[in-house]
């Protein structure tokens, strides 16, 4: 196994520099913008459409509060509302770092308030049940809420019971750990991890089949897990394994081919493929595994669990999702306009939706113009013009201090925002982006900024 040196002494070369300079006062917006698939920032001086159009808006995540923020700004008159009952907000993308101990908790934790553009009600509820035929929503306090126009932000549904004898509760106990989906499982997941990383034994590191939040995500673990076992001086003391339901590790093709060699090769992870988690045992701390050779049982001293996951219950059985296919519960939307196939007045963003990539905030940045722009043309009468290529985007980090920016379409081909950054190779760029600012990017993007 290759240990790389951590030194980085020399002059700044010109790339570096160029960085630098592009992150310094406004452009650190601009370039962290660039990484979420905006090369511009908001401009105050739009002429507001006039409008008297009821607008809902389902879910307060990072898709929601965009769309508000956005509609807002873009509209003059109509009644907006937002329907969500959580209070705080989880800057999602840094679970990852809070679970492998590089921040605290408190830093990925927000308020919703902080975020609700002024004149847009919201309503502390969770929406149960979905009647685009009569265009009206349900929620769990029993009101019914008629729309003009319905946009659907939920993000999606974490199911651990999908996984016998798993429950959240047992994560930060019996060597079990899970980065999904709030600071209080990322938090004590790092008290797993940290344990494990300080003793050594065998860690099992799980992807669910299917689409996932941040798909990144389980990788992402894996390598910072085995990064702080070489900085601990235990990683001849730890046995890792990596289990892939499928057949590759990354969606885009490149990016699967360097994994497919560095896990192996340069990390000592032996990867097992075709194995998806059925079963836990935390008493026994041992997972039974479905393979195409029938039930594996494999002991572990650490686990990463990552559950399947869907779009919530009440869009899953609602007529708004995809009822066979590959997207089979998911929300239908057309994969360029956003719009639904069905029913024109319902757009969707977000992780809900029924798409071939991009459940991640880069996605989030990149669709809501598009479906803001559509339904606006749509207000007007006309055809959707705006489109959605399917950018994603993913720093993918490999240790702290260093990582791959990976951005790619629909098409899987790579398409970097930065000339200067090689999308190919482990640099520290991506690991400063995703440390330092992308967080300021996001919290601009929920306020419609970029």
């Amino acid at each position: 196994m290759s240990h790389r040196s951590d030194s980085r002494h020399g002059s700044i070369n010109p790339g570096r520099r160029r960085f630098l300079q592009a992150t310094g006062a406004t452009g650190v917006l601009a370039a962290a913008g660039a990484v979420t698939g905006s090369h511009m920032l908001y401009s105050s001086n739009v002429r507001a459409q006039p409008s008297n159009a009821r607008i809902v808006i389902v879910g307060a995540g990072a898709a929601g509060l965009s769309l508000a923020s956005r509609l807002a700004r873009e509209l003059d008159g109509a009644r907006i509302t937002i329907v969500d009952p959580r209070e705080e907000h989880y800057y999602q993308p840094g679970l990852t770092l809070v679970a492998t101990g590089a921040w605290d908790a408190e830093r990925v934790i927000d308020r919703n308030a902080r975020y609700i553009p002024r004149g847009v009600d919201w309503v502390r509820s969770a929406v149960v049940e979905y009647d685009p035929d009569n265009d009206r929503v349900v929620t769990d306090g029993g009101d019914t809420l008629e729309y003009d126009y319905l946009l659907v932000a939920t993000g999606l549904q974490v199911n651990f019971d999908a996984i016998e004898g798993m429950e959240p509760g047992l994560i930060g106990q019996e060597g079990i750990a899970c980065v999904y989906d709030n600071p209080d499982h990322a938090g004590r997941s790092w008290r797993m991890i940290r344990e494990f990383t300080d003793s050594g034994g065998i860690g099992l590191f799980t992807r669910a089949p299917g689409a996932i939040k941040c798909a990144g995500a389980p990788l992402k673990v894996t390598m910072l897990s085995e990064h702080r076992l070489r900085r601990q001086g235990n990683r001849n003391a730890a046995e890792l394994h990596y289990f892939q339901p499928g057949d590759s590790l990354f969606s885009q093709p490149d990016m699967d081919e360097f994994l497919k060699r560095h896990f192996p090769d340069e990390r000592d992870i032996n990867v097992n493929w075709q194995h998806q988690l059925k079963a836990i045992e935390p008493g026994a701390r041992q997972a039974v595994f479905s393979t195409d050779n029938g039930e594996r049982t494999v002991d572990y001293d650490f686990i990463h669990v990552v559950p399947p996951m869907s779009a919530p219950d009440p869009v899953r059985n609602s007529e708004l999702a995809w009822a066979d296919g590959p997207f089979a519960g998911w929300l239908e939307v057309d994969r360029h306009t956003m719009q639904h196939r069905r029913y024109p007045n319902v757009f969707g963003v977000g992780d809900v939706v029924g798409t071939p990539i991009g459940k991640t905030a880069a996605s989030v940045k990149a669709q809501v113009p598009v479906a803001v722009d559509n339904l606006l043309a749509v207000m007007q009468e006309r055809e959707p013009a705006a489109s959605y290529n399917g950018y994603t985007s993913c720093p993918l980090i490999t240790e702290q201090g260093r990582g791959i920016l990976v951005e790619f379409d629909y098409d899987l081909n790579m398409v970097p925002s930065f000339d200067f950054i090689d999308p190919y190779k482990e640099q520290w760029v991506p690991w400063v982006m995703k440390d330092r600012m992308l967080h300021a990017a996001y919290n601009a993007m929920l306020r419609g900024r970029i």
